[in-house]
């Protein structure tokens, strides 16, 4: 029943915005009116994306790992997409909003949800166990794309200011995706298993030998896709208006400029973030690494090509290089994730130590 009226109030405010938006959005020097939209749009964004979480979760149960949290985790991550690209094409001047929402992704998801989570679990479950191998390959692939994404921009020749020059933003939205192309067929392919933890390995052996598969019929994949796709649209249609009304409240509040990468990414992370502490509790160590590190994964390899097209093909300037701060950030996350995941057991210090570096990263958003 609640699924069924979350999609009523998803499409019913969707309706309203089609028909009455244009007017409502006109004139937003009114504080009270303004901030009454925003909540509005967010609230049912919100209630959209754990209804995305939900549809997901139900699949991920039907399809086993990694299947399940990959694709809890791309659809999280077009919503980001949509999102970043609504406020870049309404703002017409938003040449940071792709590299501060993919930085504020990897602070909150490396550090933030990682940090939290491997506290809750040392606490509870004192340690915890996962695929080394899994981790690994995940960060395989967020290392050389973060550098190459956020970092290398700022020693380039050709260009200045942390932006590429056009043949750049072509040739590395290409190895952007066929990077992310190639660890996908290996997450979904011939090593799957390295995003199992042993438990799930051994139900998938027993399946294999037995000749069972995942009860999961054709009408069931279907209803459930539908499902999960109906809770998405309403996110995208709605973006523009809410990236109207984001525009708007930074400006007139004289905000940080990187404030609203980290709302788009608070607005979209949250269902995820909630979904990788549950796993985390029931000491499913291996689910959330799976969430966290494929967030990361993910957001790099889809947010850097969609935002670098959108760029050319609107002539606006996109500028990624990490100012030198959030460089030193980066590069601390990076080498600290390698350490995390580089036993084969966690505790409550690493948990600890990914959580000092998010409070660093809250602090030089208002005071860099």
């Amino acid at each position: 029943m609640s699924g069924i009226l979350r999609l009523v109030v998803a499409w019913a405010t969707v309706a309203a915005f089609a028909w009455f938006g244009k007017g409502w959005l006109a004139d937003l020097s009114s504080p009270l009116w303004a901030a009454g939209l925003f909540a509005w749009l967010l609230v049912v964004i919100f209630w959209a994306a754990f209804g995305v979480v939900h549809e997901a979760e139900e699949l991920a149960h039907k399809l086993g790992e990694p299947l399940g949290t990959l694709i809890l985790t791309l659809s999280i991550v077009i919503i980001e997409v949509v999102l970043v690209s609504a406020v870049m094409l309404s703002a017409k001047d938003a040449p940071t909003l792709g590299r501060d929402t993919m930085f504020a992704v990897l602070m909150i998801v490396l550090n933030g949800v990682v940090g939290l989570g491997l506290l809750i679990g040392g606490l509870r479950h004192h340690q915890q166990s996962y695929n080394l191998q899994g981790a690994s390959a995940f960060l395989s692939v967020i290392i050389p794309l973060t550098t190459i994404a956020l970092v290398l921009p700022n020693f380039t020749t050709s260009t200045h200011n942390g932006t590429f020059t056009t043949l750049q933003s072509v040739a590395f939205s290409i190895v952007t995706v066929a990077l992310y192309g190639v660890f996908l067929l290996i997450q979904t392919g011939r090593h799957r298993d390295f995003f199992m933890d042993a438990m799930e390995k051994t139900r998938a052996v027993e399946a294999a030998a037995s000749g069972e598969e995942h009860g999961l019929t054709a009408k069931a994949l279907m209803l459930s896709l539908v499902l999960l796709i109906a809770n998405i649209l309403p996110i995208v249609m709605l973006s523009k208006s809410l990236a109207t009304i984001l525009d708007h409240g930074i400006a007139a509040l004289g905000a940080p400029s990187a404030l609203g990468g980290v709302l788009i990414a608070a607005i979209v992370f949250t269902p995820e973030a909630i979904s990788s502490l549950k796993a985390v509790a029931r000491n499913e160590l291996q689910r959330a690494i799976n969430l966290c590190l494929g967030a990361a994964t993910s957001t790099v390899g889809l947010t850097v090509p969609a935002v670098l097209a959108v760029g050319l093909l609107t002539g606006q300037t996109v500028v990624l290089g990490l100012a030198p701060t959030e460089m030193a950030l980066l590069v601390m996350t990076l080498i600290l994730s390698t350490l995390t995941f580089s036993g084969l057991r966690t505790t409550v210090l690493e948990g600890a130590v990914h959580l000092i570096l998010f409070f660093v990263y809250l602090v030089l958003i208002f005071s860099p």
